[in-house]
Order: C-alpha cells, then sequence, then structure tokens
C-alpha cells in the first residue's frame, strides 16, 4: 500500500511557516477588562511528513510572558475543511476544532463552543506580512473584536 501525500489543501498551509514577530492590540473583554497592547511571537513549522502546522505562540506584556499558545492546524478530508486545535495557558481546550477555509487571501477559522462562538482571521497582505484578528460573538451574528495583531516573518 502507497503511504498517502500531502495534498494543495495541505501546502496552503505554508503560508504560516516561519518565525514571526507582532504587534497587538487587545480589546476590552472578559478575560481582560482594560484591554491594551502586546507583542508576541510564533514559530510554526510544518510537521509530521507535511500534513500538519505546528504553531507555538508567546505573548508579552509590560515585558512579562502574559499568554502561551500551541496550536496544531491540519486538512480534514470529510469534512472538506481546515481544522485548527488550540490549547493555552489559559487551561482551557476547545471541545472541538475550529473548522476554516480559504476566502481569497484569508484563512478564516470558525467556533461554537458552551460560551459562545468565536472567529478567527488571517489576512496575508503580502509575501512575509499577515494581520490576524479575533472575533467573538453570543449569537454567531454580532461579533466583536477580541485581538488584532500585524506579523512580520522574522526569518
Amino acid at each position: 500500500m502507497e503511504m498517502p501525500q500531502p495534498n494543495e489543501n495541505h501546502r496552503r498551509l505554508r503560508a504560516l511557516v516561519g518565525d514571526w514577530t507582532g504587534e497587538e492590540t487587545l480589546h476590552p473583554s472578559p478575560w481582560d477588562p482594560s484591554g491594551g497592547s502586546a507583542t508576541s511571537r510564533v514559530t510554526s513549522r510544518l510537521d509530521l511528513e507535511g500534513f500538519f502546522l505546528i504553531t507555538d505562540y508567546v505573548e508579552e506584556r509590560g515585558g512579562e510572558v502574559t499568554y502561551r499558545g500551541h496550536g496544531v492546524f491540519g486538512w480534514d478530508p470529510a469534512g472538506n475543511c481546515y481544522t485548527m486545535h488550540w490549547f493555552d495557558s489559559m487551561g482551557s481546550g476547545a471541545p472541538a476544532p475550529a473548522r476554516g477555509r480559504w476566502d481569497g487571501n484569508r484563512l478564516v477559522f470558525e467556533q461554537a463552543t458552551p460560551t459562545g462562538h468565536s472567529r478567527y482571521v488571517y489576512l496575508f497582505e503580502a509575501e512575509g506580512r499577515y494581520t490576524f484578528r479575533i472575533e467573538n460573538s453570543r449569537d454567531g451574528r454580532e461579533w466583536k473584536p477580541i485581538m488584532e495583531g500585524r506579523y512580520t516573518r522574522a526569518s
């Protein structure tokens, strides 16, 4: 039997590969009532024979690490969509992965949890640059920004 090979859907995740630095705006939310600015470092690599993108994220505010996350992105051929599993230093693991799709130069994930809806939007502006936005909604119709950032590939 021939081993499966990554396809074009897997290869599209290469857009996130690399070491990135970011400048972020955190909007007031239940998790951070005052909001503010932050800097971040993101390291992403393809792994497991190119089938998955592994991401490590570190956010700093005032020179101290305030949040860390670990993501695993993949392609679900049965669901015909991308998946994003996210684990972080807040200890809240989602019961199911966020599901996503490409829309032009945007990679958009959405997720419904018992506490509401989340949307994660990656907008690839140019080679080596992207913006990222997290939005939340109670009902899946009216969205509020939680975080917005601009990232530049460091290597």
